[in-house]
Parts: structure tokens; sequence; C-alpha cells
């Protein structure tokens, strides 16, 4: 008894994970907790900003693009690196060195004087998160046992749905607010306090983690065929209606494509030999990771992108505030919320499959109902409150059984990959979704009110079109899908 007061002076940073005690695991948990949060809402708070970000630096489309679509490249295409990094180096070190780079590299996007360097340190900004963000989940799984991690792990899978459905209201509000005469560059520089507690949180109260293997070899060779692909694919997307006639854009997407297959087969000869690779490509012959993973590939596209032209026609085509947009985010985020707390958790085990697809069709729906309306210049009313709600409820009905459903049949010794698997594919299919939807809504010549409004007509189809992508990889699940004895699958 007399010995644990010396204990508990001990920084938990000199000290294991099973030497804590239970408020200073609620610490860290907390601190890991914050900087997830920061993560995931810097992926949507900047839609709403948008627009004040065209008008403050003389963005172009393109630029506008880029801004959130650079930051879900890195973030999306160095996670697994970032991942492997952790277990070579230490998962507390890579995170606190991931949270520095966030705030650093979050502070130039508040200060960037033009568009490109605004683009530039949002990827740097995603860099930094691929690097911190795969260090919270190993941290919360070090924290705590087995059992004690479920209830951990649903309160952080909660807090992670709901940093991502309210970004574009705070960043409405953060704008509205103007504080210091900031504007758009208070969403960025709101890191900074943030980020600094949350680094000053994690030096005082994360333990070592004791699991470092400084001679773990890393595919760095794999991480750059990806990355590079994918920002090549991006490339020829997003500037293929500014600057690049078509024979030069399908090059170059020929190219990203021809960098990523090669990356694939890469990983596929590596993992055979028994060397380090950047995808477990084993994972992908079980059907319900392989469709899974893509559905969330396609459901991300579509989603990100209509978040992406929600905002922004809503303020260039029927001139809103920033504020009034915000609030318009609320109906859909409400309906997402009720949808995984309510609906997923009764109806799941029994409609299996059925779910997912009916909630796909049901945001398909209500998003192109959504887009209609304002297209017609209605912003508000019971009808578009009503249609916004229907899409939420469809995005959580589709998206709140994916993690469960991605990992149903992957071993445990793979379930730290396929979780960083399906994290990725994401990412990267929220930055192809603003390259598609945001160049057929882009598309539409001229930039004026008109022209925005205009231009939700292709966007809305491609969001459709990526929706329907989503709900037929949902169809070629297995009918049952978390039984507890399954035929194997010659799928």
């Amino acid at each position: 008894m007399t010995a644990q007061p010396a204990a508990s002076a001990v920084s938990p940073g000199s000290r294991l994970p099973h030497e804590l005690d239970d408020r200073q695991r609620a610490l860290a948990f907390f601190t890991v907790l914050t900087a997830v949060v920061l993560e995931v809402a810097d992926t949507t708070i900047v839609n709403t900003a948008l627009p004040a970000i065209r008008d403050g630096l003389g963005a172009s489309p393109a630029a506008m693009q880029w801004i959130v679509a650079g930051y879900l490249l890195t973030l999306g295409s160095l996670l697994l690196l970032g991942g492997r990094l952790g277990d070579a180096f230490g998962h507390r070190r890579l995170f606190l060195s991931g949270v520095a780079s966030f705030v650093a590299a979050s502070a130039l996007c508040g200060l960037a004087p033009t568009p490109g360097v605004l683009v530039l340190a949002r990827v740097l900004q995603g860099a930094a998160g691929a690097m911190m963000g795969p260090q919270t989940m190993a941290l919360v799984q070090l924290l705590y046992t087995p059992l004690e991690r479920v209830r951990r792990l649903a309160f952080f899978g909660m807090i992670i749905g709901l940093a991502a459905i309210i970004g574009p209201i705070i960043g409405g509000f953060l704008i509205e607010l103007n504080l210091f005469g900031l504007g758009w560059r208070l969403i960025f520089l709101i890191n900074l306090p943030v980020g600094l507690f949350a680094l000053a949180m994690g030096r005082s109260t994360l333990p070592r983690t004791g699991e470092e293997h400084h001679g773990l070899a890393i595919d760095l060779i794999g991480a750059a065929l990806f990355a590079g692909g994918f920002g090549l694919i991006l490339f020829a997307l997003i500037q293929a209606h500014e600057h690049l006639g078509l024979g030069t854009a399908t090059a170059i997407l020929a190219s990203g494509i021809g960098a990523v297959g090669w990356g694939w087969r890469r990983s596929v000869a590596r993992r055979t030999a028994g060397l380090p690779a950047m995808i477990e490509s084993s994972l992908f012959a079980l059907p319900t990771f392989r469709w899974g993973v893509l559905t969330a590939m396609a459901f991300n596209s579509g989603s990100v992108g209509f978040l992406m032209i929600f905002a922004v026609a809503l303020q260039q085509g029927l001139a809103l505030t920033p504020l009034k947009t915000a609030l318009i985010h609320i109906p859909f985020g409400l309906g997402v919320m009720m949808a995984v707390a309510l609906i997923v958790p009764r109806l799941l085990p029994r409609l299996g499959r059925v779910l997912p697809m009916a909630g796909g069709v049901l945001m398909a729906t209500g998003i192109i109902s959504s887009l209609a309306l304002i297209h017609a210049a209605v912003d508000g009313g019971p009808v578009l409150v009503a249609a916004l709600a229907l899409a939420g409820i469809g995005f959580g009905t589709l998206s709140g059984p994916l993690g469960p459903i991605v990992v149903s049949d992957v071993p445990c010794t793979h379930a730290g990959t396929a979780s960083a698997t399906l994290r990725t594919a994401q990412q990267l299919g929220g930055a192809l979704g603003i390259a598609l939807v945001g160049s057929a809504y882009f598309a539409v010549p001229g930039h004026d009110a008109a022209a925005r409004l205009a231009g939700l007509v292709p966007g809305a189809l491609m969001v459709a079109a990526l929706l329907a992508i989503a709900v037929l990889a949902v169809s070629r699940l297995p009918t049952t899908l978390f039984a507890t004895e399954r035929k194997p699958s010659t799928d």
C-alpha cells in the first residue's frame, strides 16, 4: 500500500499500459479520441468553407476539389504505411509526431496566401493524419483488455461518425463567427489549440507501448506506387475540364491505373514470397471482406461527393450564408444518428444484407430529391428537411453495418490490417468521389449562380451511379452476414 503513491508519481509515458490505473487509462483514451476527431472532422469541415476560400483566394473549381481531395488522397494512401511505421518505431512516438505535424500543417492551411499553398498544406495535413490515425486504434487495443475494448471501440466508432457528420455544421458556425476577422481560416486554425492540447495530454498520459520492432521491414516502394497511382488518377479526373486535353487526361489516367495495378501485383507477389507488402491480398479471398470494401469505397465516393456539391450549391447557387448552410445540414445529421443508433442494431441481425441495400436506395432517393429541390431554388421548408432526413437515414443504414461486415469473417490475427484496409478504401473512395462528382458538377460552363445550380444535374447523376455500385456490391454479400456457421462461399 505504501508503494502506490510513488508509482502514481511516475509519468505514464515511462510506463507500460498494464501499469496504468483506471484514471490514467481514461485520460489516455480521451487523448487519442481528441486526436482522431481532428483527423475525421477535417475531412468534411472544409466543405462549407469552399465558397469563402474561392472568394478569398481566387480558387478555381479544380483548386476547390483539390483542397478536399488532396487531404483524402494522402490520408488514405498512407494509412497502411502509418500503421507499419507505428509497429516499427512505437505507437506512442508516431502518434505524438503525427499530432505535432498535423498542428503544423493546420497552421500552414490557416495562413495560406494562395490556393496552391493551401492545397499543399492540405496534402501535408492528410499525411500527418495518416501517421497519427492508425496509432489511435493500436493504443486503444494496448490500453484495454479484449472485453473492455468492446464498449470503448463502440463509443470510438460513434464519435468518429458524429465528427464526420457535424464537420460541415461546425465549419459554417466558425466562418459565421469570423473571430478576429479570420473568416474561413478559423476552420484550420481552431486545430492549433485542440491539437496542442492533445499533444500535451499525449506526452503526459500515453504509456510506452513496449512493442517497437526497429528492424521491421517496410514496403516503401509499394506505398509510393499506391499513393502516386491514385494521385495520377485524381489529377486526370480533376484537371481534365480545366487544363488537360482528352488525350493527355486519358494517358495520365491510364498511367495512374497502371501504377495501382503494379502495386497490387507487387503486393501479391511479396506476400506469396513471405516479404512485407502494403496490402494483405489474402483477405480479398473472403467475400464479406472483398464486397464490403468495394461497398465502402463506392459509398464514400457518393457521400463525400454529395456533401461537397451540396454545400457549394447552397452558397454559390442560392447565395445562402455559411451559417444557414450549416443549419440545413442538421436534418441529414439527425437522420444518420437515428439510423446508426436505433435502426441498424435492431434490424441488421434479422434482415442481413437487405438492410444496407435498402439504406443505399433510401440514400440515393433522398439525395436526388434534395438536389432537385435546390436546383429548383428551394432553400428550406418541410419537404427539403424530409428529403435530407431520408438521405441521412439511408446513409446511416448503409454505412453503419460496413465495419462489422468487413471484419465478420476475418481471422483475429488480421483484424487490425482489415480495419486499416477498410479505412484506406473509405478515404480513397472519398477522394475519388470529389474528383468524379466534383468534375461532373463543375463541368457546366460558367461560374455564376445559374451554372452552379445547373451543375447539380450531372452531379446528382454521378452520385446516383456511385451509390448504385455500392448497392450492387452489397447484393453480392452472403444472405446471412453474421451466422456462426456458414458454408464456405465459392464466389
